[in-house]
């Protein structure tokens, strides 16, 4: 276990000061703060995460490509070898080929120009020190490679500018990749030389990394090379894994068309690896180093020239990494810690907070078909909502209302141009579904707390209701891509296993999940009803909401305890032999799936029932008595007992997204100081500053948010303006959002005491009241509305284990509903 203090601990926070500064330029006052290499490590919980120059939302996220299991392209304490620099990257995803990796430019080092090595293989280095060496801050990244060349990375929205330094006495040499993106998935393009300008320009079609296979996305590059000095020696190359290594300096243009015939036929199909060489003499400076230029896009090659000499019009690289640090630094400073904050929860919070602002990738203006002439903005690597729904957004709400505006649009703009909206889009193409179209509870949380702005955001909410209340209406032709499984859901009030459907299709898997998920998104429809004042829509959302409970089989039992959620025949009855503990981590079975794979099918997506059975978040009230029917008296003391039984015979799964709000549930039954022990034992077992700090796949910032909310010592509860109270891990913090105005935050009777994985008897770590403009509002709740109203929000601390919520109980549907 990973403990400030200790060992692991004095290790990570001295990796910050041997962060190079650049001829003065270094991170600032809060981002010296970010690690960007916490959750990096390829074993052990591997976190995912991108490490390297990117700006917020950057489309171009640029750092080395490593191979292996490198689902961002880079991964930390590795011995895998490095293919390359590529400026297209996502974060925190899991897809196990990876996304992204285009147009890699590898440095190499070689004698005589024809022994210069091209292809993947041949080329490929290891770094010195494995990665362990590699230093960075937001904005910029360095590694070595052992061929003594420095590497050193800075970024715009949609270009980069790499500098390369060779050993001395070498002529400086790159290999331009045109072919192999990380999943080698390229199917057809283009590249063209012009060699007097010294400008080389690609682009390709390649395979989606989380979608189905008929899904295909375009990416361009724009390289310039005259920052590198006179190019001396220049080739195009085309080879493959078979032999073949063949190089042609008298071709400036090369043009691979699609061949249908052949992609229809796997066994035909020899993947080309294929690109240019250059060598410059002498380099463009007296150390050795040149300087690349390049820009991206999905539209075309033009657009990305076009960002390229916008963004960076002179090959000023200091300067772009100061420019690059001070937008990391505005970010940052939406939330600023009250003096006093322990420099380990400093330093834990804003890596954290740095995360959720590298995605979704912002693509504004660069999108490819059907989106390249929308007026709207265009956001990619969305994927996936299921994740994101939780925590990434609603936080979002409470620092970047702009940023969240933009993105919600982008959601709606899906439903415009393909009508529905977006799911889980990787690459600019639809992804899988995983959970449920949850992008309707992102849209929603937005609506909620944000409808009053919507026309100064220019934004037509009557449109967004449209998109909406026709992503949880309609039947879509494929649910596994867009909407939902609707013909059993809507006639039963449950998706029916061995039921078939007569007007679209899909895979028959995920049936009680998605019948969860569907009731929570009928909720986020509700509110957003209610919102616009659409009383009777939103009372028929609120009360088919309520059909999470026809997932419930009174009769499942495990471990002592009864009602889980499992597979429905149609008449009714529900399937015979559901194991409660199947994909849980206590389950020793590998022989079943327990994601989208078509043999999943036990009824629940990526989890247990034991996880899935308490998620119903718009009606814990409800759910409680659903648990709880066999001993109604006693419902609040059965649900207390099964929620500690929960985390303490292991069913907790810290990496999982349905896990997210389990912890605070002892809320909902008057314990909200079991939820504060329960969160600091989480946030001290499972995330620390280490490499391998996280409990998972960060999840586009998924994980990364959570422990945002955890510290700040609230959760927030989606689609709806309700943040549960829990016990901040600092004295205070200021919130700044441009639109809503600030919120101070102070913790009355703070105690460092507190701050232990096991609450030390008598440390303040629980919240006696939380007083709003010096008026106490009880401890369990507060509405988003609320905080913003108030701008003096105190929490008053006790080392007393109060119970009960002191008339702010958190909200039910079936209780009362929410404001």
């Amino acid at each position: 276990m990973y403990k400030p203090g200790s060992a692991a601990a004095l290790c990570a926070v001295a990796s910050f000061l041997a962060i190079p500064v650049l001829g003065g330029v270094g991170p600032g006052s809060l981002t010296q703060y970010v690690n960007i290499f916490t959750g990096t490590a390829q074993n052990d919980n591997p976190g995912n995460v991108f490490a390297g120059a990117a700006v917020p939302f950057g489309m171009a996220k640029v750092t080395l490509q490593v191979a292996g299991y490198s689902p961002a392209g880079y991964v930390s304490e590795s011995t895998e070898l490095a293919r390359g620099i590529s400026p297209l990257h996502d974060s925190g995803t899991g897809s196990s080929e990876g996304s992204y990796g285009n147009f890699c430019i590898m440095p190499v080092v070689c004698a005589g120009f024809s022994q210069c090595p091209a292809l993947e293989g041949p080329r490929s280095l290891r770094r010195v020190g494995d990665g362990n060496n590699d230093t960075g801050f937001p904005g910029y990244f360095s590694t070595t490679l052992v061929n003594g060349v420095q590497i050193e990375l800075a970024s715009t929205q949609a270009a980069s500018l790499e500098r390369y330094t060779f050993p001395a006495g070498t002529m400086p040499t790159l290999v331009l990749d045109w072919t192999d993106d990380s999943p080698h998935s390229f199917l057809f393009g283009q590249m063209h030389a012009d060699w007097p300008a010294q400008r080389i320009i690609m682009n390709g079609t390649f395979r989606s990394s989380f979608g189905p296979s008929q899904f295909s996305y375009p990416a361009f590059q724009c390289v310039d090379l005259s920052l590198a000095g006179s190019i001396s020696d220049r080739t195009l190359f085309g080879g493959n894994t078979n032999g073949m290594d063949a190089r042609r300096d008298d071709l400036d243009f090369w043009d691979l068309p699609p061949v249908a015939e052949r992609l229809r036929r796997p066994d035909f199909i020899q993947p080309l690896q294929a690109g240019a060489i250059v060598r410059f003499s002498p380099p463009s400076s007296e150390n050795g180093s040149i300087l690349v230029r390049r820009g991206v896009s999905y539209t075309s090659a033009q657009r990305a020239c076009e960002n390229m000499e916008r963004e960076i019009p002179a090959p000023d690289f200091d300067k772009l990494v100061a420019d690059s640090n001070a937008q990391w630094e505005d970010k940052l400073g939406r939330i600023v810690l009250a003096n006093g904050t322990s420099d380990y929860i400093r330093r834990l919070f804003y890596t954290s907070l740095y995360r959720t602002f590298l995605s979704p990738n912002n693509a504004t203006g660069n999108a490819p078909p059907p989106y390249t002439d929308t007026e709207h903005p265009y956001f990619d690597g969305l994927y996936c909502s299921w994740d994101t729904y939780r925590t990434l957004f609603p936080l979002m709400a409470l620092t970047s209302p702009r940023e969240m505006a933009q993105i919600a649009d982008t959601y709606v703009d899906g439903w415009r141009r393909e009508g529905w909206l977006p799911e889980c889009r990787a690459n600019n193409v639809l992804g899988w579904t995983q959970g449920a179209n949850n992008a309707v509870p992102i849209v929603a949380d937005f609506i909620v707390k944000y409808a009053d702005h919507a026309a100064d955001l220019g934004l037509d909410l009557n449109e967004f209701w449209e998109a909406l209340e026709h992503d949880v209406e309609a039947v879509p032709a494929n649910w596994d891509y867009t909407g939902r499984r609707q013909e059993s859901y809507k006639k039963l009030g449950y998706i029916a296993y061995n039921y078939l459907e007569s007007g679209s299709t899909g895979q028959r898997t995920r049936e009680a999940s998605r019948g969860l998920e569907y009731a929570f998104g009928d909720f986020a429809a509700g509110m957003v009803a209610e919102t616009l004042n659409k009383s009777d829509v939103a009372k028929a959302l609120f009360q088919r909401s309520l059909t999470y409970r026809h997932n419930f089989d009174p009769s499942l039992k495990s471990d002592g305890y009864s009602s889980f959620v499992a597979r429905r025949f149609p008449d009714g009855t529900f399937v015979p032999g559901s194991n409660p503990v199947d994909c849980s981590p206590l389950d020793t079975n590998s022989s079943h799936e327990c994601s989208t794979q078509s043999t999943n099918t036990f009824g629940i997506y990526e989890s247990s029932s034991w996880e899935y059975s308490l998620y119903a978040p718009h009606d814990v009230a409800g759910l409680i008595a659903v648990l709880g029917s066999n001993d109604t008296a006693n419902k609040n003391e059965t649900f207390a007992k099964r929620l500690h039984h929960f985390f303490d015979a292991g069913y907790y799964l810290p990496g999982n997204e349905p896990s997210f709000q389990t912890p605070t549930l002892f809320h909902h039954v008057g314990r909200p100081a079991d939820s504060v022990r329960q969160v600091r034992r989480i946030v001290y077992d499972h995330f620390n500053l280490t490499r391998g700090g996280l409990p998972g796949n960060d999840d586009n910032a998924a994980m990364a948010s959570l422990l945002v909310w955890h510290l700040l010592g609230l959760y927030p509860v989606p689609a709806s303006g309700e943040m549960l109270v829990l016990s901040p891990f600092m004295p205070g913090y200021e919130i700044h959002n441009e639109l809503l105005g600030d919120v101070r935050v102070r913790v009355t009777g703070f105690d460092l005491r507190s701050l232990a994985r096991d609450v030390p008897q008598g440390a303040r770590a629980f919240v006696d009241t939380l007083k709003l403009d010096g008026v106490a509002v009880g401890r369990c709740r507060v509405d988003f509305s609320q905080l913003f109203a108030a701008r003096d929000v105190e929490f008053v601390m006790t080392d007393v284990e109060v119970g009960g919520c002191d008339g702010q109980e958190p909200s039910s549907v079936s209780a009362g509903g929410f404001v």
